[in-house]
C-alpha cells in the first residue's frame, strides 16, 4: 500500500472513532455530563435487570417439589414484570444523548447481580436468594435515584420510583412465599 492509501485509511479511521465517541445529538436538555452520569448508572442498572431476569427464569424453569406450581407462577410473573423494565431503562438512556448496552459481554461487565449455575438450589434457597437480589435492585435503584436528583432528571427518577416500588413488592412476595407456614407474621 502506498503513503498516500496508509494516510487516506488512517484518517478514515480516526473520523470514524471520532464520530463514535461524539455525544449524541439527543434533544434531552440536561446536557453531556448528565447523560454520562445517568447513562451510566442505567446502563448498570440494565445490566443488573437482565442479570436478574435470567436468574429468576433460570430458577422458574428448574424449581421443584411440593409447591412447583406456586413458586414456577410466582417466578415466571416476577421475570416478566423484570424483563418488561428493560426497554424503558436503555430506551431513557439514549433519550439522555448516551449509549447503552450493546451485548451479552457488556452486560457481563457491568452486571451486580451474582449468577447462580449451581446444578441443584433447593426452592427456599431460590426464593430467598432472588428476594436479596431484588432487594439490592432496589438499593441500586436509590443510588440511581439520586444521581438523577443531582442533575435535575426528574423523569428518570420518577421512573425509578415505579420500579423500586416493583422490586419491594417481588422481595416481600418472595419473603412470604419462603416463609414456613408455622412462623409468626413479623
Amino acid at each position: 500500500m502506498d503513503a498516500k492509501v496508509k494516510n487516506h485509511a488512517k484518517t478514515k479511521s480516526a473520523a470514524a472513532e471520532k464520530a463514535r465517541r461524539a455525544p449524541l445529538a439527543t434533544p434531552g436538555g440536561l446536557g453531556e455530563a448528565a447523560a454520562q452520569d445517568i447513562g451510566a448508572a442505567l446502563n448498570a442498572l440494565c445490566a443488573d435487570v437482565f442479570s436478574l431476569y435470567l436468574k429468576t427464569k433460570n430458577f422458574h424453569w428448574h424449581v421443584s417439589g411440593p409447591h412447583f406450581r406456586d413458586y414456577h407462577l410466582l417466578l415466571d410473573e416476577q421475570a416478566d414484570q423484570i424483563f418488561a423494565i428493560s426497554d424503558p431503562i436503555a430506551e431513557r438512556v439514549r433519550k439522555l444523548g448516551a449509549t447503552t448496552l450493546r451485548s451479552i459481554g457488556h452486560i457481563a461487565r457491568l452486571q451486580r447481580v451474582l449468577d447462580n449455575d449451581a446444578d441443584y438450589v433447593t426452592p427456599q434457597d431460590m426464593l430467598a436468594e432472588l428476594r436479596e437480589d431484588n432487594r439490592q435492585l432496589a438499593e441500586r435503584m436509590r443510588a440511581t435515584h439520586g444521581v438523577c436528583d443531582e442533575h435535575g432528571d426528574v423523569a428518570t427518577a420518577s421512573l425509578l420510583e415505579v420500579w423500586i416500588d416493583e422490586a419491594e413488592r417481588r422481595a416481600w412476595f418472595l419473603f412470604e412465599a419462603g416463609r414456613r407456614g408455622d412462623e409468626p407474621g413479623r
